[in-house]
């Protein structure tokens, strides 16, 4: 475990990762490759229902500079160039989006021994102001995100978070949607050997006064197939599982089922990831 806080989007990162992350109902084929002088090219196909997307980035590291550039179906241009510590502990990221001519954006992170913060603002008259920060130590650590629109004069993001970690469990508590919405997570590790752990993550809307409960598992059934399940308290099922074929070669194939109406057609998900 590293030292220090991590940033403010850490918080909670470990509990959302086994409950939603590779969930998909969707079919994702992705395949990345490798030119003679080290560009990374990565093509990704998306197909929802009768919806086909696709997209195709290249990634360039040049000693502490990575430049990422992404086209996708409806020919939009993505880039980011980050610049990893051009001094201790700081990184760098600038991206934008073409033909969006107000979408610039520079964002700076530090992470210390007992702090982590970054803040970005938009390249434009009337910018987006962001800035997240998180300060205690890798046991625990309390932090804010906030976003400010000079053009409104108004915040449009206010949340703050607390976080707890032990050597095999992670409590998260964050209040977002500025105040509006309370999330409460747990992560814990029950065995290294297998990769097993599980996670719950309880949300609570006081506009609405509805409360989320959805728990998961995930479990190692050898070194290069995870299995993973959730349950939410609305009834929904999901399950998934991921085999490592060959190295850096993944297949996962999910599916969720709502238990409290079987009669409806599951839903299935594949995903096949291809990195020599």
């Amino acid at each position: 475990m590293g030292k220090g806080p991590g940033l403010y989007s850490d918080i909670g990162k470990k509990a959302r990762d086994l409950l939603y992350k590779d969930y998909q109902a969707d079919h994702k084929f992705t395949v990345t490759t490798y030119t003679s002088n080290g560009v990374a090219i990565t093509s990704t196909g998306i197909k929802k229902g009768e919806l086909l997307l696709a997209d195709v980035s290249t990634e360039l590291k040049n000693n502490n500079i990575t430049t990422n550039v992404k086209v996708d179906t409806k020919s939009t241009l993505f880039a980011t160039v980050t610049v990893d510590e051009p001094a201790p502990g700081l990184k760098t990221i600038f991206s934008f989006i073409v033909p969006d001519q107000r979408s610039g954006k520079v964002e700076l992170q530090y992470q210390h021994e007992y702090a982590g913060i970054s803040t970005s603002i938009g390249l434009n008259a009337n910018p987006l102001v962001n800035f997240s920060g998180v300060v205690g130590n890798n046991c625990v650590s309390v932090g804010t995100d906030l976003s400010f629109d000079t053009a409104s004069g108004n915040f449009t993001k206010l949340n703050a978070g607390l976080n707890f970690t032990h050597s095999d469990l992670i409590a998260s508590l964050t209040l977002n949607d500025k105040g509006d919405t309370l999330n409460a997570s747990y992560y814990h590790i029950v065995s290294p050997l297998t990769n097993t752990a599980v996670g719950a993550e309880l949300t609570h809307s006081f506009s609405s006064n509805e409360n989320t409960l959805t728990i998961g598992t995930q479990h190692a059934l050898d070194p290069l197939t995870t299995v993973k399940a959730r349950l939410n308290n609305y009834g929904r099922a999901s399950g998934l599982i991921q085999h490592e074929w060959r190295p850096k070669f993944l297949f996962t194939i999910s599916g969720e089922v709502d238990t409290r109406a079987i009669e409806k057609s599951a839903k299935v998900g594949l995903a096949l990831a291809l990195k020599p």
